[in-house]
């Protein structure tokens, strides 16, 4: 089961190979670019743990039929 802790650490980890990747093939970058690509791998986390906070809302099927009815 992934849970929220879990999706963060495999984003992490994948902003850390890009990293790694690009220093490796020599990419220069300037302060204002590494500010921008902190952010942008900070934004992404930031909203899983906004938004990921609860059990599910309920399914189309349990709105219509109830999440309890017999067939």
């Amino acid at each position: 089961m992934m849970t929220r802790s879990r999706v963060i650490q495999f984003w992490f980890a994948a902003v850390l190979v890009v990293v790694v990747g690009g220093i490796a093939f020599g990419a220069s970058v300037s302060v204002g670019t590494g500010a921008m690509l902190l952010a942008l791998c900070l934004v992404p986390p930031a909203m899983i743990v906004m938004l990921w906070h609860g059990p599910q809302p309920p399914s189309t099927a349990e709105v219509l039929y109830g999440p309890d009815r017999r067939t």
